[in-house]
């Protein structure tokens, strides 16, 4: 059964490589309404799960149920739209990606300075995050990016190429960060999704999410501050005419915080503030608040989240 999943897993990656690229705009778009519309209606977990987040994530703001499925059903359809560009940005190229991506940087000087330097690109699973990594490596920034294989090899490398459409490095998470160390050494540069929880330890830290204590990652400011590497933010919003509005905020200097966890609290705040702004471009089925702060039930937490001991302590050390 796993040889004939595989085999059907491939063959539909197959005819949206050779497929979707030959789409409209128009036609992409639609598409994924339809696609993102019927995941919504299908993922019942994913449903309840992006539901339950909402309702936490904007209780202060007195979010109403239909608010919620509004959104929750419209960020399946960012994100069947970003599956679906994966593919047709194959027709995207050095002379003509600006058409369909605006990009603008806060300090528009701070490009050429990371060309010189070196830096670390951090995005959240927000609107299109692929188009960002597409569009700066146009711009002849070329990233060491690292991505999770799929049990179906076929499929690792079928995405391992479409993500170096524009000249990216594609590494497994085996042995990532010391490749990520010689290259940004190197004066490389480094493209990191941060917005994911992950289990307590030692490269983990407590950030205020929404109001609410979640688990995430210092590997991406741990780097800044180590290398002594500016750490650019941005977020890639789609725009209802299919095209995409890239904003990279004003780079980071490491130096300026007292320790990784102060800086990715900072690279969070970032984030929130664009998710506030479009939340349905954000991932809202994923279980963003995993671990509960304290050992007790918390109602303001969502109904998935149970208590973990080496989070409670990582809470505690932090109000100390």
């Amino acid at each position: 059964m796993k040889k004939i999943r595989y085999l059907l897993e491939t063959s539909i990656v197959q005819c949206a490589v050779w497929l979707l690229p030959r789409f409209s705009r128009r036609l992409i778009l639609r598409l994924s309404k339809v696609l993102g519309w019927l995941a919504y209606i299908a993922d019942y977990r994913g449903r309840a799960t992006a539901e339950e987040n909402l309702r936490v994530a904007f209780a202060k703001e007195n979010i109403t149920q239909d608010q919620i499925k509004r959104i929750a059903c419209a960020s399946y359809q960012t994100f069947a739209r970003t599956f679906l560009d994966l593919f047709w940005s194959l027709k995207l190229t050095k002379e003509n990606y600006q058409e369909h991506v605006i990009i603008d940087f806060e300090d528009s000087a701070s490009e050429a300075r990371a060309h010189e330097t070196g830096a670390l690109w951090v995005t959240p699973h927000f609107g299109n995050f692929e188009m960002v990594s597409l569009a700066i490596g146009f711009r002849g920034v070329r990233f060491t990016v690292v991505a999770q294989d799929f049990k179906n090899a076929a499929l690792t490398d079928f995405f391992t190429q479409l993500r170096r459409g524009s000249g990216h490095v594609i590494i497994p998470q085996q042995g990532a960060m010391l490749r990520l160390m010689k290259d940004l050494k190197r004066k490389g540069h480094a493209g990191l999704l941060t917005d994911l929880n992950i289990r307590p330890n030692k490269t983990a830290t407590v950030v205020e999410c929404f109001g609410l204590k979640t688990c995430a990652t210092t590997l991406h400011t741990s780097l800044s501050q180590r290398l002594n590497l500016p750490l650019f933010t941005g977020t890639c919003r789609p725009l209802d005419d299919g095209t995409y509005y890239l904003r990279i905020n004003e780079p980071l200097n490491p130096m300026d915080f007292e320790s990784p966890s102060s800086m990715a609290q900072v690279v969070w705040n970032q984030f929130e503030s664009d998710i506030r702004e479009t939340p349905e471009a954000w991932l809202w089925m994923y279980k963003h608040w995993r671990y509960l702060p304290s050992t007790l039930p918390d109602a303001s937490y969502p109904n998935y989240a149970n208590p973990n001991r080496l989070f409670h302590e990582m809470v505690l050390d932090c109000t100390i």
